[in-house]
């Protein structure tokens, strides 16, 4: 007699991966195609090649581009806005020379991007553009370009601009904490799987009323309501081009993973696509898009 048992259920051997959500695929694209190396001096072939890939893009989802300044900076703006208030997101797209820059920053392009795609297909008229600085890595010499000469160009009134700076490392629950990137963080929120969003003066309350959107439930949110002092007892937190808007007391956010504190990868050729986490930027993605279209309603 021959007795045969019948094999376990093939599941328990080999779980089906989690199914990708269009978000996430359009993200982890984005990053893919923007990864190279794209410093404006020492990398400017792929400097120039990444700005026409992201005002390519933005033409797709019928925004009005331009290219501003003389660090081409990509504008993209809602059409007829003329007179109106708009909230921007903004993210810088170059790199430190020869390094491909997935987390710093194609990750916050990527991150844009979506948002917008997100944006113009549930409401095209909703007023927020978008604007890609270069020279961030070359002290933020696009944004501060852009808020010396570029703001008074535009035909809207300006909202908030979300900077959003390094969004898609994040570390494992059990990684051993680091010094946090600011001083008087307490222990409790050393382990490096959150976001952070920044505001000061202004753009305090819209940090305040993003804490109360009832999205991304899954995403732990660290949030910091700042004062103009806040940069001289924390200099790290001046390195983002949030810092050129700050710096003239024009209202903006910082958004970040908070980078060198967290990415061993930060500024090295190791910064690729593979090292980041997909979920984690689909669950940035979903807030920032939230807090943006709640601040261009009120």
């Amino acid at each position: 007699m021959i007795i045969q048992e019948r094999p376990p259920p093939f599941d328990k051997y080999m779980q089906p991966e989690p199914p990708v959500s269009p978000e996430q695929a359009n993200l982890r694209l984005w990053v893919e195609r923007l990864a190279i190396p794209r410093h404006i001096v020492a990398n400017a072939r792929n400097n120039r090649h990444v700005a026409d890939v992201l005002a390519t893009a933005f033409e797709a989802l019928d925004l009005v581009v331009s290219r501003q300044g003389i660090y081409g900076n990509v504008v993209a703006l809602p059409r007829r806005c003329e007179g109106q208030r708009v909230t921007f997101v903004s993210a810088h797209y170059d790199s430190v020379p020869h390094c491909p820059g997935a987390d710093d920053n194609a990750s916050g392009l990527a991150v844009m991007l979506e948002c917008a795609r997100m944006i113009q297909q549930q409401d095209p008229r909703a007023p927020v553009g978008f604007v890609a600085f270069n020279a961030e890595e070359d002290g933020l010499l696009g944004s501060r370009d852009f808020v010396e000469r570029g703001l008074v160009e535009l035909p809207c009134r300006l909202g908030t601009t979300h900077v959003l700076e390094m969004l898609g490392y994040r570390s494992a629950h059990d990684a051993p904490p680091s010094r946090p990137p600011l001083w008087w963080m307490p222990k409790s929120v050393r382990a490096q799987d959150y976001v952070a969003l920044l505001g000061m003066g202004p753009s305090n309350k819209i940090v305040g009323r993003a804490r109360k959107l009832q999205v991304s439930p899954n995403l732990r949110v660290l949030t910091a309501k700042t004062l103009a002092i806040a940069h001289k007892l924390a200099p790290d937190i001046t390195r983002s081009d949030h810092m050129a808007y700050w710096e003239r007391d024009v209202p903006a956010t910082l958004w970040t993973d908070t980078g060198d504190f967290r990415n061993p990868n930060y500024h090295r050729a190791s910064d690729t696509p593979s090292t980041l986490d997909y979920d984690f930027m689909t669950e940035i993605t979903a807030l920032v898009h939230a807090v943006v279209l709640d601040e261009a309603a009120h």
